[in-house]
């Protein structure tokens, strides 16, 4: 497997975007609560993605005729946001990271049973290793097992039912107009949960939510930018090595222990979704096409 030098610097961002954001995500934890820090994370992202739009020149970008799908698609996402983030304040950052690289699995159950889509052979031979992954990571027979790692895996399931969901608006709504509603929506409903247990943030505090808000843009915007680019099948093998670096920062920030048990059940899930998933080459006419858009 080659990988093309832009697209590995893309996914470079991706990774380091999503490690800053669970660095600033436990940094948070215990002086900001989760329901606080979503709730910045949605108004700094509006703010963001106003100015983009506004940038652009394209105001038919703020506006949509599908306002209730977007509604559904983000109650499920609020759900899976807090369960990740919580899980960042309770876990060690790797089994968050391993247990989130679940989302393809649930995806391609909830997809057979709401959508109809078709089983095929390769969708249980991923299901199944993804199910082999979690046992392996979760470890339920150890006497240290945390019931925790259900909050993680709840929130993939969200994530999955957000990403089912969402496979209608992608077909006739821009990526910016369905961040804009995923913020817009998202943001009274951080609020609602953050009003009674509000906490003013101090200046340090102030710079993590900063990052979370600026690097949950990024990680998006720089994933798709690699999927542009290249085939999934790559995007999907370098997205992997999120788990080993965040089980590295993990390590040398937080003092937490390496567990073999979580890169093993990782691989077994990167087989899984590299066996589900098509290749799908995208020619540099699309990529014109679509940076134009």
């Amino acid at each position: 497997m080659i990988f093309p030098m832009n697209t590995v610097l893309w996914m470079m961002g991706t990774l380091a975007s999503f490690s800053l954001m669970a660095i600033a995500a436990r940094e948070l934890s215990g002086t900001i609560g989760t329901f606080q820090i979503l709730f910045f994370r949605s108004l700094l992202g509006l703010v963001i993605i106003s100015l983009l739009i506004l940038a652009k020149k394209d105001l038919s970008l703020f506006s949509t005729s599908r306002l209730k799908q977007h509604i559904t698609r983000n109650l499920t996402h609020f759900g899976g946001q807090y369960g990740w983030f919580l899980g960042l304040s309770l876990l060690p950052l790797a089994t968050v990271f391993a247990l989130e690289f679940t989302v393809p699995l649930w995806t391609a159950i909830i997809a057979a049973i709401f959508l109809k889509e078709r089983i095929t052979l390769k969708k249980v031979s991923a299901i199944l290793l993804g199910l082999m992954a979690v046992a392996i990571i979760v470890n339920p027979g150890n006497e240290l097992f945390d019931y925790s790692s259900f909050i993680v895996l709840a929130a993939a399931i969200f994530y999955a039912l957000a990403y089912v969901s969402s496979k209608s608006l992608t077909n006739t709504e821009h990526p910016m107009t369905m961040l804009f509603y995923m913020c817009l929506i998202q943001l009274p409903m951080g609020l609602a949960f953050t009003i009674l247990n509000w906490h003013t943030p101090n200046l340090i505090q102030w710079g993590w939510l900063l990052l979370v808000g600026i690097t949950a843009l990024t990680a998006h915007y720089c994933i798709a930018r690699a999927m542009q680019l290249s085939e999934v099948s790559i995007v999907v093998t370098l997205d992997f090595l999120r788990l080993p670096l965040i089980a590295l920062v993990g390590i040398v920030f937080y003092a937490e222990d390496f567990q073999i048990s979580i890169i093993v059940g990782g691989a077994l899930m990167l087989l899984g979704n590299l066996i589900n998933t098509p290749s799908r080459l995208i020619t540099k006419k699309t990529n014109k096409k679509r940076e134009s858009t």
